[in-house]
């Protein structure tokens, strides 16, 4: 080649054609995991649509008593909030993380066998009374649901949406005998906190029971008068409170045991407010819309209670840091 030739050396065909397969080789290897992982994600999310469109179809029944049940009595209107909650909750924390679709067969399989089990156990017995059966349907289907999880999407995912799932088992209609026992007590403890109420407003009181006997008025706390539907919602949103803003178990713990008395205190102080008002300002107190329509007012007075309780436990946490968190933690 002379000092001046500057002519430009060309790569031959055969080196043009292994680049060029060469390169789609590495384009097929690159996609080929991703291929497979989104088939393997669109097949969980089938049959996880198959198993729970084979729920709806064979609790369908137990479902529409609950939702009649949760329309028609105060004590279990909280169901109407559970399962959007754990929904939005599942939604929430799922934009967090990214899971492999790794189903458990066994384990699903094994609470899935469980929940078509209390489900033949509640329609074939005999001597189970009518409220009985239901809350077994309605837990079976609790149980057929973290089953559907854990077979399509693996223990993994379970121990990740552990408490939004769990929290489903709320839509479980209380039994009779267990509410039963439940208003009783409220009714007491709602007695007792009024009366203390009455003791340190210096005003005579007895008490017998769920009656309390003051000058001109004698108070029944009846089973209406439990504030059992504004407890149990009380008790309910603490827990979703906790679990959305504290770490530390015996914070979450603590809190929601505070609800608990939360729950009786504020229908004791409403009854103590109302007969006040009504034996010193105006008699019509007592029909008035305090009375029958009062109880949202009271709920929020706890609520601020148990905000405020949260704000200090918050603050003994130290700063919460943000979020972040990649499937291969969960290892």
């Amino acid at each position: 080649m002379h000092k001046g030739d500057h002519r430009r050396i060309k790569p031959s065909h055969d080196y043009r054609r292994e680049s060029t397969q060469a390169r789609t080789e590495r384009r097929a290897m690159t996609a080929g995991p991703s291929a497979g992982m989104s088939a393997a994600k669109r097949w969980s999310h089938c049959l996880f649509a198959v198993l729970l469109a084979t729920s709806l179809l064979v609790w369908w029944h137990s479902l529409a008593s609950t939702l009649i049940l949760a329309l028609e009595r105060d004590a279990y209107t909280h169901i109407l909030l559970i399962a959007p909650l754990s929904v939005a909750l599942i939604c929430l924390e799922r934009n967090t993380v990214q899971l492999p679709f790794e189903g458990s067969a066994g384990a699903g399989t094994f609470l899935l066998t469980i929940a078509l089990f209390m489900r033949v156990v509640a329609e074939w017995g005999a001597a189970i009374p009518s409220d009985v059966r239901l809350s077994l349907n309605m837990l079976a289907l609790v149980v057929w649901w973290i089953g559907s999880v854990i077979f399509c999407f693996g223990t993994r995912a379970f121990r990740w949406f552990l408490f939004p799932l769990c929290f489903l088992l709320l839509i479980v209609p209380i039994p009779d005998a267990v509410l039963n026992w439940i208003i009783e007590w409220l009714q007491q403890q709602s007695a007792t906190t009024a009366r203390l109420m009455f003791r340190v407003a210096r005003v005579p009181v007895t008490q017998d029971g769920i009656m309390l006997f003051i000058p001109g008025l004698d108070i029944e706390v009846a089973r209406e008068c439990s504030s059992i539907r504004s407890s149990l919602i009380l008790v309910i949103t603490t827990i979703v409170l906790v679990h959305l803003l504290l770490r530390s178990w015996w914070r979450k713990s603590l809190l929601v045991a505070a609800a608990i008395p939360l729950s009786f205190v504020k229908n004791g102080f409403r009854i103590f407010v109302i007969s006040e008002l009504g034996t010193r300002v105006d008699p019509s107190f007592f029909d008035g819309q305090l009375h029958r329509h009062g109880g949202i007012v009271f709920l929020t007075i706890a609520l601020g209670a148990v905000v405020a309780l949260l704000w200090v436990l918050r603050r003994t946490e130290g700063p919460h840091p943000r979020k972040l968190v990649l499937s291969a933690a969960r290892e």
